[in-house]
């Protein structure tokens, strides 16, 4: 009898060493979206730097995801950095060719123990491309940060970015 269970003991383990490593990086709730597509961004910190708290959060915007609204957070400050986009997109009829690039959740204090969620919502350009579409990120604490800035795709990763992939879909701005 306790030969039928090892293999169950076996395969349990195994998935649980597996899938570990992605519960310690800085990941996205929902990890598909649709082009031309409304998606509202949840993004994970599952820890801080090392032992420190997390007392900032930077989220880079790229090109394609435009009408971009964070959600503030009690406790920490929230700053949004605008500039030019390379193009113009329709939204509700109007043409959109600034916004939002990064966002920034600063003075809080996420201790390294605790996790959290930094939320922030926008649309999909329709123009984009199906594939993996990355929101780099760096967490700052008092002496260092965790940068989350690899777009490679590569499962060696050491510190890829949040990351979801783009399908076709209805297009839509909701």
């Amino acid at each position: 009898m306790k030969r039928l269970y090892l293999p169950a003991i076996v395969a349990v383990t195994s998935l649980i060493a597996n899938t570990a490593p992605s519960f310690a990086h800085s990941t996205l709730e929902v990890q598909e979206a649709s082009l031309g597509a409304g998606y509202k961004a949840v993004q994970r910190m599952p820890h801080g730097c090392g032992t420190e708290a997390t007392h900032t959060v930077r989220v880079q915007i790229p090109e394609g995801f435009y009408n971009v609204k964070p959600m503030p957070k009690a406790g920490w400050k929230l700053e949004t950095v605008t500039g030019p986009y390379e193009k113009t997109y329709m939204n509700h009829g109007t043409e959109v060719t600034e916004g939002v690039k990064e966002i920034v959740w600063s003075e809080g204090n996420l201790p390294n123990e605790w996790y959290d969620e930094f939320v922030f919502r926008g649309t999909f350009a329709d123009t984009l491309e199906p594939g993996l579409f990355y929101f780099p990120s760096i967490q700052e604490c008092a002496n260092g940060e965790e940068a989350w800035i690899d777009t490679t795709g590569s499962e060696d990763a050491e510190m890829p970015a949040p990351s979801l992939e783009l399908v076709e879909g209805e297009h839509h701005s909701h």
